[in-house]
């Protein structure tokens, strides 16, 4: 017997329970950047995060290192984003790799640092809180929807940034997204911290730091043998393996499981994560049973959730593409930079793409908001690039660097009563540079 689908009808009282200049949806690295930015900015400022934790990936799954800060030598995330840096390091959470600009951490101090400057900064914290939907009137969002253990609740604001990653705000308001165009998914992977292991061993010594420029740091002797053996000891798919320290003697975060998946459906994600959970004690036992410098490690923690790597990208003013991207580009309304390399993991078997940059990119403002929304801007993983550009504009230092812009961006047109499309880009560009961005 077929089955039809069902649909409830529900009417309910939402309460308004904060009014705000800006509120930003999502805590990550590019959320949690642009609502320190925004309040700094003297703007009323609300970050709502669906974990008890700000961080994002780099908190909610460990991937590690922040990448890239520092390219050819230079510079090119600056501002907020680099004090957040040093105050880690600081507080004995973060490690610098030069020259290149990629960062280790601990992911608890991490937490804690982010914690610090967030309420310093002024921002009223919605943590817990998952965003549900939005009130939405001619592109014009009135109030944004989040779940907690109060229920429902609604949040008004002048201006909203979407920093969910996934683009779930300009998805609930209706804002068009990049066409995958039959391309798959890039996959999502679980990252797990190891303990026992012998980082001593010249081998993970070499692999955990990344300070390579132009060079792809997994760890090449592991890789093959893992390659030689996939069959006999039915490995299941990996990626690298790329290892990085975590500032704790004999312990290591592992980037190797991935398996196909789209976030931003709630049934396949599931089924991702249950894979990925397996995949990670089955790789762990792999590298205890066949690597010596594994021999004594045991899994210290697992990722609170998959990392993921690709979903929705809005369609934005301009789209940046791979050929602006690789040949860096230089928009009139740049207004921050891009300096990992084009990467992209397949999701079937061990490969990847990895295209190296020979100079910083850049990012214009109009990536960040789409045309018929005056009151929304972008950060992050949903920022409107093509495939290949997102392909290296989805890690975290870039991440970070187009927070800050959206933050700013977002108070100066709260401020200004003006849609975010017709920022004053001069002003703006020019606030960026005082607080340290490399333009």
């Amino acid at each position: 017997m077929k089955m039809t689908a069902q649909k409830l009808t529900i009417e309910k009282e939402v309460p308004v329970v904060g009014e705000y200049d800006v509120v930003v949806c999502g805590g990550g690295p590019a959320g949690f950047v642009a609502a320190i930015a925004a309040a700094r900015e003297g703007a009323k400022t609300a970050l709502i995060e669906q974990y008890g934790f700000l961080g994002g990936m780099a908190t909610t799954g460990l991937v590690a290192p922040l990448s890239v800060f520092t390219y050819n030598n230079e510079k090119v995330i600056g501002g907020i984003p680099w004090e957040f840096i040093e105050r880690l390091e600081s507080m004995g959470g973060g490690y610098i790799e030069k020259p290149l600009g990629n960062v280790a951490f601990d992911p608890e101090l991490y937490k804690l640092c982010v914690q610090r400057m967030v309420l310093e900064a002024g921002v009223a914290l919605y943590m817990h809180s998952y965003l549900s939907g939005c009130v939405c009137e001619n592109g014009t969002i009135r109030q944004v929807i989040i779940e907690n253990k109060n229920g429902s609740e609604a949040i008004a604001g002048k201006t909203f940034i979407d920093c969910t990653g996934d683009g779930d705000l300009a998805h609930f308001a209706g804002v068009p997204m990049q066409p995958q165009n039959g391309a798959p998914l890039q996959p999502a992977s679980t990252y797990f911290i190891l303990a026992g292991v012998d980082t001593e061993s010249p081998i993970i010594k070499e692999a955990m730091h990344h300070n390579k420029q132009g060079v792809n740091c997994h760890c090449l002797p592991i890789r093959e043998k893992l390659l030689a053996m996939a069959d006999k000891l039915d490995i299941p798919d990996f990626g690298g393996p790329w290892f990085c320290t975590t500032l704790h003697d004999g312990c290591v975060a592992v980037n190797m499981t991935r398996t196909a998946a789209n976030a931003c459906d709630n049934r396949d994600f599931t089924g991702a994560e249950c894979r990925l959970r397996e995949d990670v004690f089955r790789m762990a036992k792999i590298l205890r049973d066949n690597f010596e410098e594994f021999r004594n490690s045991y899994v210290a923690a697992v990722s609170t959730q998959a990392g993921v790597r690709e979903t929705r990208r809005i369609k934005g003013v301009h789209t940046i593409t791979a050929d602006e991207y690789v040949n860096a580009h230089r928009y009139d309304d740049s207004i921050s930079r891009g300096a990992h390399p084009i990467d992209i993991h397949s999701s079937k078997g061990a490969t990847q793409e990895a295209t190296f940059l020979k100079q910083a990119a850049y990012v214009p403002y109009r990536a960040l908001i789409a045309a018929d929304y005056p009151n929304l801007l972008v950060a992050g993983r949903c920022l409107s690039a093509d495939r290949r550009a997102f392909a290296s504009l989805r890690v975290q230092a870039s991440c970070m660097g187009t927070g800050q812009a959206a933050g700013v961006a977002a108070a100066q047109c709260a401020k200004a009563d003006t849609a975010v499309q017709n920022a004053d880009i001069t002003r703006l560009v020019a606030r960026l540079r005082e607080m340290g961005a490399m333009l």
